[in-house]
């Protein structure tokens, strides 16, 4: 019967097709030729399937044992693939990681991170959550992820915490907008009373456990859920409001939006400080102590300033 045949087979079968013959076939795998020439008639009894035209000196593939390859190779491929994920959960290798990160942190690094990480655990799912301020600690807190990168104001009660990397916030506007001409003064600082006279664009957040508000300084506000949603109000010259230096860079060097500096705030007052946070009784398999170990780097780089 069909299901009779063995891998065993079928690697035997794949290393005649790639050397050609049946006995360099059994040089690569240390057969003698009479063992290979056996394993392929078994084959094809089990399969029903004729592999090899033995008319010629040397055997080659019949019309049906060229379809049987690709089907082979496949087989093979999983079987590896089945034997090098059970390897990993014996090593302890988790199944799944699923990680929290606040909207803050560089997408550059995110994407890095995800690259890097699915050469090194290529049998690991990953799970990435794009949130803000406490909803990424309440994603750790609850077990949903394993790992989060929170900012400054996020509540992380219950969970341990480490400085990952800081980012800076820069105040920023539209050349259209009203203030745009502000962005020639900068040395002077623009004074509440004049920024209370246009809307600040605020990034707020979704669910219960809300943090309220941070540097609000115009009682005309819009709040938005994403920073890319709030980019792009701001782009369009509908207010003002703080962005990632990182994530605006382009737009400033290009003229696109224009950098303002609030009387009311001090030049380093919005350098954040990210922090990575877990549960402190975390089994931490390979693959989040392999995060825990590169994000640092990743957001460095990404970010342009040290990380912890």
């Amino acid at each position: 019967m069909a299901e009779d045949f063995t891998l065993d087979q079928l690697r035997m079968f794949l290393a005649v097709v790639d050397e050609g013959s049946f006995s360099a076939a059994g040089r690569k795998l240390r057969r003698v030729q009479s063992a290979v020439s056996h394993a392929m008639a078994n084959l094809e009894n089990q399969l029903g399937v004729q592999l090899w035209d033995r008319t010629s000196k040397v055997p080659t593939l019949t019309s049906q044992g060229k379809v049987m390859v690709t089907s082979a190779r496949r087989l093979c491929a999983e079987a590896d693939e089945l034997a090098r994920v059970a390897q990993g959960l014996v090593g302890g290798l988790e199944g799944e990681l699923s990680l929290a990160l606040d909207a803050l942190l560089p997408v550059r690094a995110v994407v890095e991170l995800t690259r890097e990480f699915a050469a090194s655990f290529p049998t690991v799912e990953l799970r990435v959550h794009t949130e803000t301020m406490s909803a990424v600690s309440a994603l750790v807190r609850e077990g949903v992820c394993q790992i989060g990168v929170v900012g400054p104001a996020a509540n992380t009660t219950g969970l341990t915490r480490e400085h990952l990397v800081s980012v800076r916030l820069v105040t920023v506007v539209a050349p259209s907008h009203p203030l745009g001409g502000a962005s020639k003064s900068r040395a002077r600082g623009v004074k509440t009373e004049q920024l209370a006279q246009h809307v600040h664009i605020v990034l707020s957040e979704r669910g219960d456990e809300r943090t309220p508000d941070q540097a609000v300084l115009s009682p005309r506000t819009w709040r938005i859920a994403d920073l890319a949603t709030k980019k792009a109000l701001l782009l369009a010259g509908l207010g003002w409001g703080n962005l990632p230096e990182h994530m605006v860079a382009e737009d400033l060097s290009k003229g696109r939006l224009l950098r303002i500096r609030p009387a009311a705030w001090s030049d380093d007052q919005w350098n954040l400080s990210l922090g990575v946070v877990h549960r402190p009784e975390l089994a931490q398999g390979p693959a989040a102590r392999w995060v825990l170990e590169r994000l640092p780097a990743l957001c460095s780089r990404a970010s342009g300033v040290s990380a912890r």
